[in-house]
């Protein structure tokens, strides 16, 4: 099972929110490259694929994830690009060479709020402010959500935060509040890794889309995968396709504003931007989103009142309007059942009273 929560050298993109570096590499992906692993190949070395010398001299590095690192153009052999059967032979310099300057990627402690929700010997679940960067990356090298946990748990010697094998078993995008585990020792991150990688967990969004949904409920079904136009999105492709991956999300509208619906969405799996994906697939875009142009005013009406409602809107409420409400799963230890319950920040209650109290006649409430 790939690890798809762990971050390193190769993947340094931060958050769910962020691009994923390798897959930016193209033919030219020679040009402006910064070093950011350097070894020479021992003389006593017998040629073997360069992916495989790689996976067992790099730490942390998975041989797949070295093979899309070639396929981006980012290794190379005495300066030269190179693909994944490349053999190395003794003497060889090899290169890992990103479209990016190298920084440090240590996470120290820094004492921040954080909101714990429930924490034992083995689990720590948090509640996670929308704004908050969940890990270090591009552009947020400080002040996530795992330097304020690396503080919170600085007293347990058990608990490195650069250790891999613990940590945070899933993540969330930057401008989404809501729950998330961490996992306290290797044991308990492996048996969680395990459930999300079964899709034996509970999670449970709640979003204000635009648009009048049709249905009370549905299923979305449709594979996950970059946007070929925009690299720094997600597009649905088709199920069982060899595009993206496996996605389903399975929604219920909770209340109708007429031109917008508040819909709790439910996961069963847990793809990148999947609900932000999967709703403006359905032509719904989260209020809010910027990416998946939900900032527009996509309905409604064309007066000079209304413009200025959609904006104050905005203002009230500037991200999109997506929280992780509830998050279920089994103890990795004692195996009893545990669900978690977060209430939603400020600024999307505001955002849903303005609503309610604007379009209150359009409104029709499910239990």
């Amino acid at each position: 099972m790939r690890d798809d929560y762990e971050v390193d050298i190769l993947e340094q993109d931060g958050a769910e929110d962020e691009p994923d570096l390798l897959e930016q590499g193209g033919d030219d992906a020679g040009d402006g490259l910064w070093e950011h692993l350097r070894m020479e190949v021992d003389h006593g070395q017998e040629p073997v694929r360069i992916d495989r010398y790689m996976a067992e001299h790099v730490p942390h590095q998975s041989r797949n994830r070295i093979q899309k690192a070639a396929e981006a153009g980012f290794i190379q052999v005495n300066g030269r690009t190179v693909k994944s059967n490349y053999k190395v032979r003794p003497g060889d310099v090899v290169t890992l060479m990103l479209d990016r300057p190298h920084y440090d990627t240590t996470i120290v402690p820094e004492e921040m709020p954080l909101n714990v929700v429930y924490e034992d010997a083995d689990v720590l679940v948090v509640d996670k402010p929308a704004g908050l960067v969940v890990h270090p990356g591009v552009g947020n090298h400080h002040a996530t959500l795992v330097n304020a946990i690396a503080w919170h748990l600085r007293e347990l010697s058990s608990y490195d935060p650069n250790d891999p094998s613990v940590g945070l078993v899933h993540r969330i995008d930057k401008d989404t509040s809501g729950l998330l585990v961490v996992a306290k020792t290797p044991e308990a991150k492996s048996d969680l890794g395990v459930q999300f990688f079964r899709h034996d967990t509970r999670r449970t969004y709640q979003a204000l889309v635009w648009g009048n949904m049709k249905d009370d409920e549905g299923r979305i079904e449709g594979n996950i995968g970059r946007d070929v136009r925009d690299r720094q999105r997600m597009a649905v492709y088709p199920a069982g396709g060899d595009v993206g991956k496996e996605a389903v999300t399975h929604w219920r509208v909770l209340e109708r504003y007429g031109y917008t619906t508040l819909v709790e969405c439910r996961l069963e799996t847990g793809r990148t931007h999947q609900i932000r994906a999967h709703m403006k697939h359905l032509g719904h875009p989260l209020f809010g989103d910027e990416r998946y142009g939900g900032c527009e005013m996509l309905r409604g009406e064309r007066t000079a009142s209304y413009k200025a409602f959609i904006s104050n809107c905005l203002k009230i409420c500037p991200r999109q309007a997506l929280h992780a409400r509830t998050l279920g799963f089994r103890h990795p230890v004692t195996r009893q059942p545990m669900d978690f319950t977060a209430p939603m920040p400020d600024d999307m209650l505001l955002l849903l009273e303005k609503w309610r109290k604007t379009y209150g006649n359009n409104i029709t409430t499910k239990q």
